[in-house]
């Protein structure tokens, strides 16, 4: 399995795991300010998660655009030189 699609098979994991969860909540048989309170638990939550992975992500972007620049330049010094 290549990055992108091990990438995007994350983000789609935790997208259905965010939607479930959010969905379970509203049939839940709680009240609605327990429930509303849960929402913004999770809420705040999943998007502690999302910022997390976002920046896993982008580490893993700057890391091959660095790797993509320093081949870049080699390969422009091997053709100089």
């Amino acid at each position: 399995m290549n990055k992108e699609s091990t990438i995007g098979f994350g983000i789609s994991l935790l997208t259905g795991i965010i939607v479930g969860g959010v969905v379970a909540m509203l049939y839940a048989p709680k009240s609605g300010q327990e429930t509303r309170r849960m929402l913004v638990k999770k809420t705040t939550e999943a998007i502690d998660a999302v910022k997390e992975k976002s920046s896993v992500v982008m580490d893993s972007v700057k890391d091959v655009a660095h790797e993509a620049n320093r081949k870049g330049h080699a390969a422009v010094y091997a053709i100089r030189n």
